[in-house]
């Protein structure tokens, strides 16, 4: 079962079990997920996490694992509706841990967010043992659904894997949404209109491409201890940087606009994927360029087909 395989990640993620043989189930309220990501071999319900409809479909789908993904992701929504965002993002999550536990799930695996729940930080790349201060009710509700996650680990002998993903980018991220910088920058750019660079451009990300996160999530699977683990690249970027390169690729020639930073966004996030590589194995494989020439790509097919000019 996949909350969210409607979405960006979660559609990648469902495509990836598939091609390894799992039967998947989805749901997803497509608040922000799309129809067209999902794959057609999976079975879907279009059910919000919060209804008490969760449990029927657990009860009737008995899925042996759960990859949680579902989640109110923008951060300044939180800071403006902190009692919605604790709707969905911890009382969604515990409601989903109910019908799992009473299905007979064998393992969760949850969407953390490095980020927003180690805060601002001098330890870069940052390690899982990091202190953790989220400073948005978004961080502060996906720390409340890791421990309420060990609670059912210690309470119930749920396992679960935690993920803590950096800033993950790739094709089928919404540009015109709650969306990460690499998604806005490519539309932008193929549309040949103004670029805006927060915090001049200095602020640092930790860029990891949805393909490495899928092969993170299906190595988690077959983890058989109860962890948290980081998933990123260990590299910081700029954003100036990230727009040094996506000129290149894309051959933009515009307005480029350079203003301070948002409230509340960290000025560093970069992430130590060391325990993930030593646990499970993993480490992201594609470099930087090489997964935005894809991203951008697959922008040029979806939102730039009536207009050959932008496709050179």
């Amino acid at each position: 079962m996949v909350t969210g395989g409607a979405g960006f990640i979660g559609s990648h993620l469902v495509d990836g079990l598939l091609k390894r043989g799992f039967e998947v189930s989805v749901i997803d309220n497509l608040s922000t997920g799309k129809i067209e990501n999902l794959n057609s071999e999976a079975k879907f319900f279009k059910e919000d996490i919060c209804s008490s409809q969760i449990h029927k479909i657990f009860k009737e789908e008995r899925p042996d694992y759960l990859f949680h993904l579902a989640a109110q992701i923008d951060v300044r929504k939180s800071v403006e509706n902190p009692f919605f965002d604790a709707q969905v993002n911890i009382l969604g999550t515990l409601n989903l841990l109910k019908a799992a536990l009473d299905a007979g799930t064998k393992k969760i695996v949850f969407a953390s967010s490095g980020g927003v729940i180690y805060g601002q930080t001098e330890d870069i790349p940052t390690p899982e043992g990091n202190p953790l201060a989220p400073i948005s009710p978004y961080g502060i509700a996906k720390l409340a659904g890791e421990i309420y996650l060990k609670f059912y680990a210690e309470t119930y002998d749920l396992p679960y894997i935690i993920l803590r993903y950096a800033n993950v980018y790739g094709p089928r991220q919404d540009p015109l949404g709650e969306a990460g910088v690499v998604a806005i920058f490519s539309l932008a750019m193929l549309k040949g209109e103004k670029v805006i660079l927060y915090g001049y451009g200095k602020l640092e990300r930790d860029y990891v491409f949805v393909e490495d996160v899928v092969k993170a999530n299906i190595l988690a699977l077959e983890n058989q201890k109860n962890g948290v683990f980081n998933i990123g690249t260990a590299k910081g970027t700029s954003v100036e940087e990230l727009f040094q390169l996506m000129k290149k690729i894309t051959g933009f020639e515009g307005e480029v606009e350079y203003r301070e930073a948002r409230s509340g966004e960290l000025e560093r996030s970069c992430l130590s994927f060391k325990q993930a590589q030593r646990i499970f194995g993993w480490s992201p494989k594609t470099e930087l360029e090489t997964g935005l020439q894809l991203t951008v790509e697959w922008f040029k097919e979806k939102f730039l087909k009536t207009t050959p000019e932008h496709t050179k």
